[in-house]
């Protein structure tokens, strides 16, 4: 073989696949907790991630009970806003890259429909997309305390390969703040995707008499 050619093919070999495009779809359900899915599109705009926000018709109500915001405040949080029921958006199909997929806040309803794979909204049709080409889907169900189907659906969308990531406080971190407290699991969520966040606190160990 040509040494000229040996070499184009071995780098072809060598060269990895390129990297996902930097952008991430972001749903947001209607259990309580508006403010991790608006904070985690602010985050991701402050990282350079571009977002494709879809929100159910609950969500919004939630939106209009827990915060000043209108859903125009909230569209323009993010790059792209999808319709609930456009199931010919670009992200119910697999071959539309992203690096996945978070549901924030995730609520029980949500959870359970893309458990089945028996989707009715693009929001869970997108999560079913997520799972199928296996790129990370993480899920910050709002819901207690957890019955036992709650906890069974969990186990099943574990071993369909989501990641169940409750909001729940770092009181490690001594937030002042709910505000500090929704950074911080909005930053810890980031993380699972490997995006690093400023609103993270981060543990550096014991300090004090407690220490020694």
């Amino acid at each position: 073989m040509d040494p000229n050619m040996a070499d184009d093919v071995n780098a072809a070999v060598r060269n990895p696949s390129p990297s996902p495009p930097r952008r991430m779809v972001v749903g947001i359900s209607g259990a309580s907790g508006a403010a991790y899915g608006v904070r985690t599109l602010e985050a991701l705009r402050e990282l350079g991630v571009e977002t494709h926000l879809v929100v159910t018709r609950a969500a919004l109500l939630t939106l209009s009970q827990e915060t000043d915001l209108s859903p125009d405040d909230l569209s323009a949080r993010a790059d792209v806003t999808h319709r609930l029921n456009d199931v010919g958006a670009s992200i119910s199909s697999g071959s539309f890259r992203t690096l996945g997929m978070i549901v924030a806040p995730c609520s029980v309803r949500t959870m359970s429909e893309i458990a089945t794979g028996v989707t009715s909204t693009l929001l869970t049709r997108a999560a079913d997309v997520t799972l199928k080409e296996r790129r990370r889907l993480v899920m910050m169900v709002r819901e207690t305390p957890l019955h036992l189907g709650h906890l069974r659906t969990m186990t099943a969308l574990t071993e369909m390969g989501a990641v169940i990531a409750p909001p729940l406080p770092a009181l490690y971190a001594r937030p002042a703040s709910i505000e500090e407290m929704v950074d911080q699991s909005v930053g810890r969520a980031l993380d699972l995707f490997g995006l690093e966040w400023a609103g993270v606190r981060r543990w550096a160990g014991m300090k004090g008499p407690a220490a020694e």
